[in-house]
């Protein structure tokens, strides 16, 4: 009798939980298509800034003066697995608590 207790209990628990999820989802959907006005969040920035910042996708595509940043963020250049160990190996020794003695004995 207990165990269809739990059995039920942890049933609706399970169904609440997927109607919240269902819920919110609904809700972060809406609120993501929704466009603010000039009164919304950015109504202390100049109206020239609040188009630019409508016109943009995301806020970390703006710099700190709210204009949009045309550089790329991540470059990226090949290097052989033969450089990214010696570039490892060169920041673990130059680490505070690396002794040189300590590790020639071990190895």
């Amino acid at each position: 009798m207990l165990h269809l207790i739990y059995i039920f209990a942890f049933t609706i628990l399970a169904f609440l939980a997927v109607g919240n999820l269902i819920r919110n989802l609904m809700t972060l959907g809406m609120e993501s298509q929704r466009s603010y006005g000039t009164q919304g969040r950015h109504s202390h920035l100049p109206l020239s800034q609040q188009s630019r910042m409508h016109s943009v996708s995301h806020p970390e595509l703006l710099d700190e003066n709210g204009n949009v940043v045309s550089e790329p963020f991540l470059v990226m250049r090949s290097m052989t697995v033969d450089d990214a160990r010696e570039r490892l190996d060169a920041l673990y020794k130059a680490s505070p608590g690396y002794s040189d003695e300590a590790h020639d004995t071990q190895g």
